[in-house]
């Protein structure tokens, strides 16, 4: 066996975290965290909606409460797509590391604005810039990621990476379970939630400390490397614009629009249709005369993310293992199968809580810990960021809509159960789609 052959057998051999330094670690920790506070950011507000709309809302405006959840939950969302699709193209021109201490800061100061809200309107006006900072964080943690950690440990650090946003989820429904029983400031004890919320400023310290800059991406922009993938034509002269790069050529458009799709399947589910879980199963506990029926909501949630964390720590060997399409696939099958066994087969709230795991391992879990990993493997270093930014922000600029319709649709069936069930469905596509994309298994990240 000569000398480069016995490298590979050692290589492989090796476990996969070989080769990892300390450096790779800060700046999984880095992205990890930022993910954490996004995560508790999000879920805190489906958490506390209740609470913050009888504060806001007249007696009479209560009586459509869905529907004016619907629309504040819908302008977090948009306000996160819009500054997702700015940030992520702005980490391709001035660095992942800028954007993402501009992103954790304005995000955490935001968020603590929330708290001093006044009405429903300064409310949603702040959250849609909350969302307009947040939206930017994640596109610039997984390129700086993808392209800083190894091949063989790159899919499994993106796995721990968005796990963050299941631990922040876990962490936001702990905190307000303990808030909640605790009520210090009464019915206005929703707010300490934002408060919390705005500590990740402190983060910001870290980031400029212990982070550097992605060298992959400086070197495509010192050698003026543009092409969205590889093969593809070579410009000459100056830089094309990163959002339309990514469009100009068919095999780079052919991508994008696919896994777009896919990640819109995803954000529709999980905001429409998974979140509306803790509702329905403190309906079921209502119903059944349990004592403290929101409990079994906030207990629902909790067991719910830690299947989605359960998902992502595992996401990392699994798609190594199987390759990203099976993956995709596997994960759309489970997400199309447990939403019609949750709202419409299951009737007891100890059922339910035993199928919140299966619904966060799948809806949240697996359902988005393939955009951490695969749009990486797509898209070269100069549009790296842009390509993962459009594929996972831009679906919220459709999919904001969804949960105002969920509110209508809730409001028009009488219930949660055959909203749920009805825009469910939306997980078939993901069946199809994951076949029309190419396999990146094994291979090396595009430069």
């Amino acid at each position: 066996m000569n000398d480069v052959a016995t490298r590979r057998t050692v290589a492989a051999s090796a476990p996969w975290h070989a080769g990892l330094k300390p450096m790779h670690w800060r700046i999984l920790a880095a992205s990890f965290m930022g993910w954490i506070f996004d995560g508790f950011e999000s879920f805190a507000l489906f958490l506390v909606l209740p609470l913050m709309l009888k504060s806001f809302l007249t007696p009479e405006q209560l009586a459509e409460g869905p529907i004016w959840g619907g629309v504040a939950i819908g302008g977090t969302l948009l306000g996160w797509g819009l500054g997702g699709l700015v940030g992520g193209v702005l980490a391709d021109y001035v660095g992942r590391k800028r954007m993402m201490l501009w992103s954790v800061f304005l995000y955490a100061v935001f968020t603590g604005l929330t708290a001093l809200s006044t009405g429903f309107w300064t409310m949603l006006a702040l959250r849609f810039i909350t969302g307009l900072a947040m939206g930017s964080e994640w596109s610039t943690g997984v390129a700086l990621l993808a392209e800083t950690w190894p091949e063989r440990a790159r899919p499994k650090g993106c796995g721990f990476l968005q796990s963050g946003f299941g631990w922040g989820t876990f962490l936001a429904a702990a905190i307000w379970l303990m808030l909640s029983n605790w009520n210090p400031l009464g019915s206005d004890t929703w707010r300490l939630m934002f408060v919390v919320g705005a500590l990740p400023a402190l983060f910001v310290l870290y980031i400029r400390r212990n982070v550097g800059e992605s060298e992959k991406w400086l070197a495509a922009v010192r050698e003026q490397r543009w092409n969205a993938v590889e093969g593809a034509r070579a410009h000459s002269g100056k830089r094309p614009f990163t959002l339309t790069e990514i469009f100009r050529d068919p095999e780079s458009r052919r991508r994008v629009l696919l896994t777009f799709l896919l990640s819109l399947i995803a954000t529709v589910g999980w905001w429409a249709v998974a979140n509306l879980l803790d509702r329905h199963v403190g309906l079921m506990a209502k119903a059944a005369g349990f004592a403290r029926p929101e409990l079994w909501g906030t207990w629902a949630s909790l067991i719910y993310t830690f299947g989605a964390v359960v998902a992502y720590l595992l996401s990392g060997f699994i798609v190594d293992a199987i390759g990203r399409r099976l993956f995709i696939f596997l994960a759309y099958a489970g997400s199309l199968a447990i939403v019609p066994v949750t709202y419409l087969w299951l009737k007891t709230p100890e059922a339910l809580l035993a199928a919140a795991f299966v619904n966060g391992f799948f809806t949240l879990g697996c359902a988005y810990s393939w955009m951490a990993i695969y749009p990486s493997e797509l898209f070269t270093s100069s549009v790296r960021s842009t390509a993962a930014s459009f594929i996972f922000n831009a679906a919220r600029l459709i999919a904001w809509v969804f949960p105002i319709l969920a509110g209508t649709m809730i409001q028009f069936f009488g219930g949660v159960a055959h909203t749920a069930a009805t825009l469910g469905l939306c997980y078939a596509l993901g069946l199809v789609i994951p076949w029309f994309l190419p396999e990146t298994k094994g291979r090396p990240l595009p430069q």
